[in-house]
C-alpha cells in the first residue's frame, strides 16, 4: 500500500517502512508526527483519490533525526565590474520514517482507461501511406485512384 502525501509544499509517496527528507517540522527526534494532507492512497487493486485530499485519511511517522542538507554555494559575478559575492546555504530537513497509513475515506477502484480509435489526418499522407492505412484497417481501395477518391472511401468505411 502507498500515499501520496502533502508537506512543506512538496507531494511524497510513501510506503510503510519509508525514509524521506521533508522540510523541516516543528517535532523534536523520537517523537509521532501525522501527515493528514493525503492526495492518493493506493494498493493492490484500489485507490483512492481525494478533492482535494481525502477525508479521514492519515499517514503516521516518526521523526528519526532533524538537520541540515548540504552546503549549498551561491556565487554571484559581474565580469569587469569588481563584483563578487559569495554566500552559503544549508537547508534544514525533517527525517521521517513512515509507520501506518490509514484510509478511512471511499475506496475507489481503478478503472482502465479506455481507448479511443486515433485520429490520423488523411490529407496529410502520401498515396503509399494511404494504401498503407487501407491494408492495415482491411478496407479494399484502387491504388489506381487519385488521393481525394482514396481519403473519400477510407472516411466512409471508417464511419
Amino acid at each position: 500500500m502507498y500515499a501520496v502525501v502533502q508537506t512543506g509544499g512538496k507531494q511524497y509517496r510513501v510506503s510503510e517502512g519509508d525514509v524521506i527528507s521533508v522540510e523541516k517540522l516543528n517535532a523534536e527526534a523520537g517523537s509521532t508526527v501525522v501527515l493528514d494532507e493525503v492526495l492518493v492512497i493506493g494498493g493492490d487493486a484500489e485507490t483512492v483519490v481525494g478533492k482535494p485530499f481525502i477525508e479521514g485519511a492519515a499517514v503516521t511517522a516518526e521523526v528519526v533525526e532533524n538537520g541540515k542538507g548540504e552546503k549549498l554555494v551561491i556565487f554571484k559575478y559581474k565580469a569587469k565590474k569588481d563584483y563578487r559575492r559569495k554566500q552559503g546555504h544549508r537547508q534544514p530537513y525533517t527525517k521521517l520514517e513512515i509507520k501506518s497509513i490509514s484510509a478511512n475515506g471511499v475506496v475507489k477502484k481503478a478503472e482502465p482507461a479506455k481507448e479511443e480509435p486515433a485520429k490520423v489526418n488523411l490529407k496529410s499522407m502520401k498515396k503509399a501511406e494511404l494504401v498503407q492505412f487501407a491494408a492495415d484497417n482491411n478496407i479494399e481501395l484502387d491504388p489506381k485512384a487519385t488521393n481525394a477518391e482514396m481519403i473519400a472511401a477510407i472516411e466512409a468505411a471508417l464511419k
